[in-house]
């Protein structure tokens, strides 16, 4: 099936930068508003965030979202006005469903060490659901994708989304190492760390992405130790 293919370039994303924060968008964020780069598929969110120690994100609102929270190196803190706390990280996937409304904080608490994770966000399926919140731990994560979120009926997953229409899968991969896109009308490919060549031809660095349409099936091949993000999305938002 052909698939087409928009690479975004790390160096094109929108930054934010505080004393405290180095967040890269790449989407529409805050701000950084962009008319034409709002969502891919059902994703609308994919902050690339760097927390100093002893820092963090004050109590804030959402609604209305499913965010997962993927720790790429050190600790995240958790808590929330529905009582839920945790620490995320490497190998702990993680989702808050803000629903019907939540307040949250997310802290560095370490003395030493930044934070590095990415955050995602999909609307949920339907509004006004009550605030939730898992986590779990994945442990070992090679060189094959494993699914760390979905709402796709059927499909096994460490975490739920309130989205029939969702999956996140995550890989680690050492060079050579290949995995192989699912087949879904919406894919996004988000390399955090690494490099990996797209079909054998287009060379995707770290922070880079690709968003495909039209097709499923493409190799993504590790040239360098590799971590791997990609969204598998049967759906887009407005239809």
């Amino acid at each position: 099936m052909p698939a087409n293919s928009d690479i975004r370039r790390a160096a094109d994303r929108a930054v934010t930068t505080t004393p405290w924060l180095k967040s890269r968008h790449s989407f529409s964020f805050g701000d950084h508003y962009e008319p034409n780069n709002t969502h891919h598929g059902l994703l609308v969110v994919n902050n690339d965030d760097v927390l100093a120690p002893q820092s963090g994100f004050d109590t804030h609102p959402h609604r209305d979202m499913e965010i997962v929270t993927w720790v790429l190196e050190g600790e995240l803190t958790h808590q929330d006005s529905a009582g839920h706390h945790g620490v995320i990280y490497p190998g702990l996937a993680q989702r808050m469903s803000a629903g019907s409304g939540i307040l949250h904080s997310e802290k560095n608490d370490s003395l030493t060490q930044p934070v590095h994770f990415v955050q995602m966000w999909v609307i949920p399926d339907e509004s006004g659901i009550p605030p939730g919140y898992q986590q779990h731990e994945i442990g070992h994560i090679g060189s094959e994708l494993v699914t760390i979120a979905s709402g796709i009926p059927g499909r096994d997953a460490a975490i739920t989304l309130h989205n029939r229409d969702a999956a996140l899968h995550g890989a680690r991969l050492q060079p050579g190492d290949t995995v192989t896109t699912p087949d879904a009308p919406y894919l996004h490919v988000f390399v955090p760390r690494g490099r990996v060549a797209l079909d054998g031809t287009d060379e995707l660095a770290e922070g880079d992405a690709a968003r495909i349409t039209d097709g499923g099936g493409s190799r993504l091949t590790a040239t360098e130790p590799t971590e791997l993000l990609i969204w598998e999305m049967h759906a887009k938002l407005g239809g």
